[in-house]
Parts: C-alpha cells; sequence; structure tokens
C-alpha cells in the first residue's frame, strides 16, 4: 500500500504544478483511496464484545511541542475588548436548568477527549479511547467499548463521532495506523453494520466534519497535506473505490500546531456542493503574523476529475486582537483550586467543532478558540466566539460578530463548544474553574438569542455540574462538544470531561429557544447607579419576552428595601426575544448620605408560564462627597532576583466630588513614609494609576511589606485608604512533574520521579509538594535526592490506616512534624530529616522523588509532585555558563539566536525551554536530531532586554546556557 500512495502523490505533485503554478489555487498533493476498507458486523451482533478497560496514561499528543512564538511581539497591553466593553445585557437572562444531566462515560486517561453526535434516537458518546451508545433518555444501549468492535484495531486516541442529517447515518473516527473512518449503514448504531475505511496518510489529531458532498479531515503535520476530502457518496454505498485527496493551506501559520477546521453541517438543509470553508485563528505572537485574524480557505472538489479539485489561497478577517499564547505554549497554564496540578488551556486550537446552519437570508459558521483576558502577568483564560456570515452558498465571508465571554466570578473558561439552533439563537457549552469561589473543573453553559445585542451572550452562566476533584495531571479535555438534536433542532447536549470520584466525561442537555408562549420579565435595573443619589431617583428597567408570543400591556412594580413603591404598566409591545426599556413614573427616595439600597422590579403579566424569571435585584449605595481609596499595588510583583523597582498604586476616587490634589505615600517593612501627591485630578467614580517617583531597592534576598496609603483630608471612609502587600525577592525556582505513577502494590516497589532542575548558584533552601494517593499511606516511604546523591528523608510511615498525602508541603520551617501530623498531610510540615542537608550544594541536575511502599496489599498513584529550590546567586552575564561544551548559543543578529546541541549519546528527542531572569518559562519547544545535531532558532527582538537561561533535556541530560538581550 506505501508503494502505492508514493507513487500517487508523485503524480498529484506533478499535476499540481502542472495545472496551478500559475494560479492562486492549489491542486491536491495527494489522490488516492483507501488502504483497506471492510464492512464491521453490527454492534447487536457480536457475541463478545471488547470491553472498555480504562488504563491511565498521559496521551502524549503532538500539540505539546515546536511552538513557533516570537516572545515579547504580542503587542497587546490591555485587557481583552470585549471584557472591557461590556454590553450591559451580557449575562442578564437567567439560564434554564437543564433538562437532563448524566455522566456518559469514565476514564482515566489523560486527557478523555470527550465528543458525541446526536441523531432521532440516540446519543453516540466517544472518549479515549472508547465509546458508548445511549437512547434520548440518558439510558445505556450498550456498555463502555472498545473501537476494536467497529474499527477491528483499539488504535491511539481522539475519537470523533458525527451524525450526518442528509444521510441519516453516522459518522465516526479514530486515529491509529492513521485514521479510520466509519460510516453506519443505517441510523440505528446499535443494530447497523459500517464501512469502514483506513487512511494512513494522516497524522495526528484528525477532526472529521460533514458537508453536501464529502467527508472532510484536518491534521496536525508538518508535511505539504494538511487537509483531507473523502468520497462521502461512495462510503455511503461501501466502495471500496472511494477517493481521498489531501491538500496543503496556502499561507497558514501556526505556532506548531496544526488545529484548524472545515465547518460542519448542523441540520439537512445543506448548501450547494464546494465551497467547503476551513477556519482558523492567526495570533500575532507567531513569527509571520502581523495582526491578530482569521484566515478562511475555500475547498472545492471535483470527484468526476479529481486533479482539477482547487483549495483557495487564505481570506484574511480581520479582528478584534487578542492574547493567544499561555505560559510560552505549555501545557501547563491554569491553576486549579488549593494547590491542584496546572492544567491545559488548550491554545492555539479552533475548538471542536466548527459549526454551520443554512438559513433562508443567509448562512452562518460559528466557532471558538481560548484567549488569554487579562493582559497582565495574572491570568484569567476566556473564550473568543465568532460569528461569519455569507450572503449565499459560495459567496464571500465577512465577520458578523465576536465577542469574549468570562465565566461569572473571576473563573477562568475554556474548552468551549458552540452551535446555533433553527431560530439562530447560540448555545455554548465551555468548562469553567478557579474564581473567587475557588470552584473545582466543572460544565457550564450560556448564549445567545439570535435578536440579541452582537456580541453578547446575553445568557446568565448556568451550572450543567460542578466537578468535586481537581484533574490529576496536567492534561485536560483536549475538546469537548456540542450537538444539536434532529428532532427539534433546538435542544442542545453538551459533553465534556471533569471529575466526579475520578474522570468522567458529563452530558447536559437544554435549550436556548423559548420554552413557553407567554413569559416575560425584567432583566435589568439600568437606573439608579451607586454614587451621588437624591430623594428622587428615576428608576430604569429592562423587560424581556422570553416566550414566543408578542406580549402588551405588562404590570412592572419596584421596591426599595422591600417596601413597594410602585406598581406600572408597560403599554407597547414585545416582540419574542426583544428587550424594551421602561422607566417609572414614580420616583425612588435614596437620600441617605452611606447607605446602601436593595431595589428589586419585577413583572406580574396574567398568564406568565415561568414565574422564577420575572425579576432582578439590584444594591445601589448613596456615596459619600469624599472618599479616596487606595485599591491596590501593582508594582513590584514578587519575583527573582529583583533590584531597584518603582512603587506603582492604583487609586480611585469613591466619592461624589473631583479630588484635585491627593495626598499619597508608601513604606516598606514600616520605614520612613514616603510622601507625594497627586496632582492629575480624578473624577468622582474614577481611578487612577499612579508612579512613586521615589523607587525601593529590593536586592536583599527576603521578604518586604510594602504599604500605600491615601491621605486625603476630610476622608469619609477611611477604612479603604491603606493596603499592604508582601514582595517576596527570591533567587528560587519551581518545577514541577505532572506524569502519574503507580506506587505499589507490593513490599519493596519503588517509585522513581524525577525533575530535571536547571539553575544558577548554590542552594540555600529547598521545599517540596507532593500530591499522591494511597490507601493505608502508613506503608509509604518517602524520599528526596538530589543530584549528587544526597538523601533526605521526607517522610518515612507515617499516618498508619489513613489515605493520601493531599498538598503536603515539605519545609523545614514548619511549625509541624510530619510525625505529628494526619493523613491526608495537608499543609506544611517539617520532613524526618532536614532539607537543609542540600544547602551549599549545585541547583542543576535530576532531583529524584523516590516513594517506596514497604507493605503488601495497599497501593495508590503518585499524581505530581513540586520542587522549590532557592539559590545564593545573583544573575550575572558574567558567571559561567552551565554547560559550554555541548551547547552553542549563536546570536544570528537583531536579537535572533540559534542554540545548537551536539552530543552523539543523545538520539531521543530534546526538550527546550526558555527562562527569564524571574524563573518564568517564556518559550517551549521540542527538538529532533537532525545532521548529528539538535537545533533550534527563536526571535528574541520584542521580548524584554535582560539575561534569560536556555535549558535543553532529553529528560536525562541537562544543558543549560545564558544569553543576553541587549
Amino acid at each position: 500500500m506505501k508503494t502505492k500512495f508514493y507513487r500517487l502523490l508523485t503524480l498529484a505533485a506533478f499535476l499540481t504544478v502542472a495545472l496551478f503554478s500559475a494560479q492562486d489555487a492549489k491542486g491536491p498533493t495527494f489522490i488516492g483511496t483507501a488502504d483497506k476498507m471492510f464492512v464491521a458486523p453490527a454492534i447487536s451482533t457480536l457475541k463478545n464484545p471488547e470491553v472498555f478497560v480504562s488504563v491511565e496514561k498521559e496521551m502524549k499528543d503532538r500539540r505539546f511541542y515546536k511552538h513557533e512564538i516570537v516572545p515579547g511581539k504580542d503587542p497587546q497591553k490591555t485587557d481583552d475588548h470585549f471584557v472591557l466593553n461590556r454590553h450591559e445585557l451580557e449575562g442578564k437572562i437567567p439560564g434554564k436548568t437543564p433538562s437532563l444531566v448524566f455522566d456518559a462515560a469514565a476514564s482515566t486517561s489523560q486527557p478523555t477527549d470527550p465528543a458525541l453526535a446526536v441523531g432521532p434516537d440516540h446519543v453516540f458518546v466517544v472518549f479515549n479511547t472508547g465509546f458508548i451508545i445511549y437512547d434520548k433518555n440518558g439510558t445505556a444501549l450498550t456498555g463502555q467499548l472498545t473501537p476494536s468492535n467497529i474499527f477491528g484495531t483499539n488504535g491511539c486516541c481522539d475519537l470523533t463521532a458525527s451524525y450526518d442529517h442528509v444521510a441519516q447515518r453516522w459518522v465516526v473516527s479514530l486515529l491509529g495506523n492513521g485514521a479510520y473512518v466509519a460510516v453506519s449503514k443505517t441510523s440505528n448504531p446499535v443494530t447497523t453494520q459500517w464501512n469502514v475505511y483506513q487512511y494512513s496518510a494522516v497524522n495526528d489529531y484528525q477532526k472529521l466534519s460533514v458537508w453536501s458532498d464529502g467527508y472532510y479531515m484536518t491534521d496536525n503535520t508538518s508535511s505539504t497535506n494538511k487537509i483531507y476530502a473523502f468520497e462521502r457518496e461512495k462510503m455511503l454505498a461501501g466502495d471500496p473505490a472511494a477517493k481521498i485527496l489531501a491538500f496543503p493551506l496556502p499561507g497558514i501559520v501556526t505556532s506548531g500546531f496544526f488545529s484548524p477546521q472545515f465547518l460542519t453541517l448542523s441540520d439537512t438543509n445543506a448548501p450547494s456542493p464546494g465551497n467547503v470553508p476551513v477556519v482558523y485563528m492567526q495570533d500575532d505572537a507567531w513569527s509571520g503574523v502581523s495582526q491578530d485574524h482569521i484566515k478562511l480557505w475555500n475547498l472545492n472538489v471535483n470527484w468526476a476529475t479529481p486533479a482539477s479539485s482547487t483549495i483557495s489561497q487564505p481570506v484574511q478577517i480581520n479582528i478584534q486582537p487578542f492574547i493567544g499564547v499561555f505560559d510560552g505554549g505549555s501545557f501547563y497554564n491554569l491553576v486549579q483550586p488549593n494547590g491542584g496540578a496546572t492544567i491545559d488551556a488548550l491554545q492555539a486550537t479552533i475548538m471542536n467543532q466548527a459549526q454551520f446552519r443554512k438559513f433562508a437570508t443567509h448562512n452562518s459558521a460559528v466557532f471558538n478558540f481560548v484567549v488569554d483576558t487579562d493582559a497582565s502577568a495574572a491570568k484569567r483564560a476566556g473564550i473568543r466566539w465568532i460569528e461569519l456570515r455569507q450572503s449565499g452558498d459560495g459567496q464571500p465571508w465577512s465577520l458578523y460578530q465576536e465577542g469574549t465571554y468570562t465565566a461569572a466570578a473571576g473563573k477562568h473558561a475554556w474548552n468551549a463548544s458552540l452551535i446555533m439552533d433553527m431560530q439562530g439563537n447560540i448555545g455554548m457549552g465551555y468548562t469553567a474553574m478557579g474564581g473567587t469561589a475557588n470552584k473545582f473543573v466543572g460544565s457550564y453553559y450560556t448564549g445567545r438569542k439570535a435578536n440579541d445585542p452582537l456580541g453578547t451572550m446575553t445568557i446568565a452562566e448556568t451550572i450543567i455540574k460542578e466537578g468535586n476533584a481537581n484533574i490529576p495531571g496536567g492534561r485536560y479535555g483536549d475538546y469537548s462538544k456540542i450537538d444539536i438534536d434532529p428532532s427539534d433542532n433546538k435542544t442542545m447536549w453538551y459533553d465534556t470531561e471533569y471529575m466526579n470520584n475520578g474522570r468522567k466525561n458529563v452530558i447536559g442537555v437544554f435549550k436556548i429557544a423559548p420554552n413557553y408562549l407567554k413569559d416575560v420579565g425584567v432583566v435589568s435595573i439600568d437606573t439608579p447607579v451607586t454614587g451621588a443619589l437624591t430623594n428622587a431617583e428615576t428608576v430604569k428597567v429592562k423587560i424581556y419576552n422570553f416566550g414566543e408570543n408578542p406580549q402588551s400591556n405588562i404590570p412592572v412594580s419596584f421596591k426599595v428595601n422591600g417596601a413597594t413603591i410602585a406598581t406600572e404598566t408597560y403599554t407597547g409591545t414585545i416582540a419574542p426575544a426583544a428587550t424594551v426599556d421602561y422607566t417609572f413614573t414614580a420616583k425612588a427616595n435614596l437620600s441617605t448620605e452611606g447607605q446602601t439600597y436593595a431595589i428589586a422590579a419585577e413583572t406580574s403579566l396574567a398568564g406568565d408560564e415561568d414565574l422564577t424569571n420575572n425579576g432582578i435585584t439590584k444594591n445601589v449605595t448613596h456615596v459619600f462627597q469624599w472618599d479616596a481609596s487606595m485599591d491596590e499595588i501593582t508594582a513590584p510583583v514578587s519575583g527573582g532576583f529583583l533590584n531597584s523597582q518603582p512603587i506603582k498604586v492604583k487609586v480611585s476616587n469613591k466619592g461624589t466630588q473631583t479630588i484635585t490634589s491627593l495626598p499619597v505615600a508608601y513604606n516598606v517593612d514600616g520605614g520612613s513614609w514616603v510622601n507625594e501627591t497627586i496632582t492629575t485630578p480624578i473624577p468622582a467614580g474614577g481611578t487612577f494609576d499612579y508612579t512613586f517617583t521615589a523607587p525601593f531597592n529590593f536586592s536583599q534576598i527576603k521578604s518586604y511589606n510594602v504599604t500605600a496609603k491615601t491621605m486625603l483630608p476630610n476622608d469619609s471612609v477611611p477604612t479603604n485608604d491603606e493596603i499592604s502587600k508582601t514582595v517576596v525577592n527570591s533567587a528560587c525556582y519551581t518545577s514541577t512533574n505532572n506524569t502519574q505513577y503507580p506506587i505499589g502494590p507490593g513490599s519493596g516497589v519503588v517509585t522513581n520521579s524525577v525533575i530535571s532542575q536547571t539553575g544558577i548558584g548554590n542552594i540555600t533552601k529547598v521545599k517540596v509538594k507532593v500530591n499522591l494517593t494511597h490507601t493505608w499511606v502508613g506503608d509509604v516511604e518517602m524520599k528526596l535526592i538530589g543530584p549528587d546523591n544526597t538523601e533526605v528523608m521526607l517522610a518515612n510511615r507515617r499516618g498508619s490506616s489513613g489515605d493520601n498525602y493531599t498538598n503536603t508541603i515539605f519545609d523545614d520551617d514548619a511549625t509541624t512534624a510530619i510525625s505529628s501530623g494526619t493523613p491526608p498531610f495537608t499543609g506544611t510540615f517539617k520532613p524526618e530529616s532536614p532539607l537543609s542537608a542540600f544547602n551549599g550544594k549545585p541547583i542543576t541536575g535530576n532531583w529524584t522523588l523516590r516513594i517506596t511502599d514497604k507493605a503488601n496489599g495497599d497501593g495508590g498513584q503518585l499524581l505530581n509532585w513540586s520542587l522549590e529550590p532557592c539559590s545564593d546567586a545573583v544573575l550575572a552575564v558574567s558567571q559561567t555558563d552551565v554547560d559550554s561544551n555541548k551547547v552553542q548559543v549563536v546570536n544570528v543578529g537583531n536579537n535572533k539566536f540559534k542554540v545548537i546541541l551536539k552530543d552523539k549519546a543523545i538520539t531521543g528527542n530534546v526538550n527546550m525551554n526558555l527562562y527569564n531572569g524571574a524563573g518564568q518559562q517564556v518559550l517551549v519547544k521540542r527538538l529532533n536530531k537532525t545532521t548529528g545535531e539538535y537545533s533550534t532558532e527563536f526571535d528574541m527582538s520584542y521580548a524584554p532586554k535582560g539575561l534569560y537561561i536556555v535549558k535543553l533535556s532529553d529528560g536525562t541530560n541537562n544543558f543549560s546556557k545564558k544569553i543576553l538581550v541587549k
């Protein structure tokens, strides 16, 4: 089959040059047929179907490496545009409780790759690597089965499921030795036979879409073949001669991971054949991209004359700037609650799946990707969602609307999937975590009605199900999926990953479309607002029509602190899914300075079918005239190797009068106050960022207490005048190993986990954090072994019959000895032997956490552990490089560098990490050996000036080198 493949590839390449060298469009780079085709029996006929057995391991797909980002290149210095410019209806419309929620699959794979497809009577759920089929009530019709029951092999991962609405068939794909695509012969996935095709040409992260004239697939690959078209008509018929065509994607730029998506059909209303769009985000943090935008290509396949098929040149659709890079491209980005593992934000990916829907007046496409909405060193993941439109089949696509969604209460929001129903309403399922309530990873949804303000997700965050634990390890999800129910073309099914006593995939079923004919409510109280209030305040509200019928003559009332002030009538007509403003004739007395008032407004329409969404409450405060607040000390921040630093603060005027001269001051560690005056007027309700003219020297390795205050004469609220912050100047590094390893069971079974640490100088202090599960934890002995084989006993069979070490920190400065603790040993403990045994020794090298199970019977799992060694060094260009013999760093000009590693003994992959002077990771790459060496180039021309550390490691050998960006 390989001979056939390359012969056809050569022929296709020749035809491409002959036919398209003078044209904008590109022809196929490969024309062929499946490597293998067979008919698989129906699942219902299998006497002994192979049952899925979960194997706990991390999937090492190719998304992790080769990130072609340029540190410091993204010019965005402010928070996300849409976060800063929220529409007043964002998140104001109450969502409905999901009609069905259930755990659909259980798997310990990292990640679980959850997805589903919904047909007339069935829900086909896939995960990594297995599947299960349900009816519409959430009743399992099969057990959890392996892919071999359909594909004849269990492959690797990345199962996908689609329902071909036009043909009423199921289409399932698997990544194995290439890609497998199975097409059902009927609409019943339990009783149907399957036409199964294998294509060895596909490499990684295959995502399949359904179109009018073909099945289409994207591929994560560095080869010329970027996308594939499969001959749908013949695959439906089970014809072994069904063709496969491969194409490039002209002009695509990536960070190293190719994750565009074809649009897929949402219903039976299919467009004309051809012009199937492919979309991808283009981030200006990447080399070769000057402006954040969407690229869109159109693929036209001629199945009768395949060589005349074309992929267009890309169309560039500019969108609002975004920050798309997390942690230099690393997998490990978002911190879970209470010290849990840092998990993947799934960056640089068009999330599963880009959806198409055809309407009478236009065609729509919706898709999303994750962005960092916080331009500071902090992170807050949000979802940039896009709707493109075209006036008709084959017409140009343009941006219709875009927005950035952030979860309530400061949570991260990411791993989203969105779809449009038959009315044009959009529903979006997503993952959220963290925030002020420190929530575990959970499943949520939001959405918008078709006539809502553009760029606005008006549906309030609605919980599908919260998780009950942190995700173990760093890998999470990889994707999720939402699908529309063909029974009504309104009901949405969303599947994602969370923890519910183990890794589970949870499904939530909900609708954005109206549930009732007659249903109205107040969704916003626009005035009054907190400020200088009077005894005759105007109350203005928004009334929303949730129902399917127009409504008029709607009674509406408001209360203040529980007392009804007025009941009036809105006499106009409100169309379905429309909002109107109503201003009460009656006024509100809010005249007491300093008091907070609870204003409640609601409708009371006769016959309203849903009373739960009739009204809302809003608190407003009559503020004092004079109130200056010291809100935040924004700089400096804790880091490594600090020196003289400016003191930056954020102050606000919470009063009603303009402040024209504001005295402010700061001190450090209770020393003398540095007094200055802000002379820029700060209007009522305004904020001001101020930098003191006098900096402070933080060069000592220690913790500093910085205090700042305002000193406004006659300030009415002194409680908000002063604020303090701890700033730590350390020569400390933090490294984490998120790979999970079994512990025991069995007397003498040893588990070793290694962290390859790079750094400068000798050790002054070491701390260790461990997360592990183990029943009867008194069986466990735990040691830390340094690069020079120095051993320190952390815990020696402590805890008797109790279970687990959970966020356990070993620190010589702790007040409680591990011998005095009780399982699950959460908190900070003094180890059995002092970690100071490592003091004075080099920081660089392999550090081993060695866990020995000392008894038979009980076992467990090492989830992750972190090492925090501190150094006595101060970074200086004059210091000797850690290894100057095998690693060469060349400045090739304009702060662009080439790193070369020559070592005959190393043959596998080598990881490159680039750190700044504070120990923050700014770039991640994986290198392959070529012509006897490992090499890569990276651009630092946009990065801040200073010293950086390049670390190269194959997991055993470690090499470090300093570079100076001038």
